[in-house]
């Protein structure tokens, strides 16, 4: 369990950082109260990530070596992905997150209105469907899944809820002071590095199951 708490909580860290999600719940604080957004965002992610480890539960049914070469294969393919796409983008601020998170809460401010005259339940209703939006189908979301089919489901859902809790801490609170110092080719190369290093780590642990 410890090992899955452990490989959950650096990869979501790493990768939720500089995301869509991260700059959704940025931008938001600086228009409303900090509180609100921060838990409405976390609800949005807790509840993204218990489906997914259900999601990563239902494929621990399946066959062991299914799972085993499953997990490996999708780890490796999202490692090489970034690490491409990193080695192709310029090191610069994340700026084409930030753009299509700007544009997404700006959207969602019109209807902000709709939620009546609790300011405090309608910022956390945004910021909740808004993360919640934006994580459906995210890299993260499908980390968490082969996590949780590869790896101890409890250390897998533990460790990601913290992780997010982390990120949004972050972004809640001083994310406008990170904004222009996060240099997205480092996330994405750090990212896909993690996702290969954890394709090695799941290839070694379950030869050792296997064998």
């Amino acid at each position: 369990m410890l090992t899955a708490f452990t490989a959950a909580l650096t990869l979501i860290t790493i990768s939720e950082l500089g995301d869509k999600t991260f700059f959704i719940a940025m931008i938001l604080a600086t228009r409303h109260c900090k509180q609100w957004v921060f838990f409405g965002a976390w609800a949005a992610l807790m509840v993204m990530t218990l489906l997914s480890v259900a999601v990563g539960k239902v494929f621990q049914l399946l066959p062991r070596e299914f799972t085993f070469y499953g997990a490996i294969l999708l780890f490796t393919i999202f490692g090489l992905k970034m690490l491409i796409q990193g080695w192709r983008m310029g090191d610069s601020p994340c700026e084409e997150e930030y753009e299509a998170a700007a544009e997404t809460v700006a959207k969602a401010e019109a209807n902000l209105a709709r939620w009546g005259s609790n300011l405090g339940w309608a910022t956390f209703g945004e910021a909740f469907s808004l993360t919640f939006l934006a994580e459906w189908g995210d890299r993260t979301q499908m980390a968490t899944i082969t996590l949780a089919a590869a790896s101890h489901t409890l250390g897998v859902a533990l460790s990601a809820i913290v992780g997010h809790g982390i990120c949004v801490a972050i972004a809640a609170l001083g994310g406008s002071l990170m904004a222009g110092r996060i240099s997205e080719q480092t996330l994405t190369l750090g990212g896909g590095a993690l996702f290969l290093i954890f394709a090695i780590v799941t290839a070694l642990q379950g030869m050792s199951k296997l064998s």
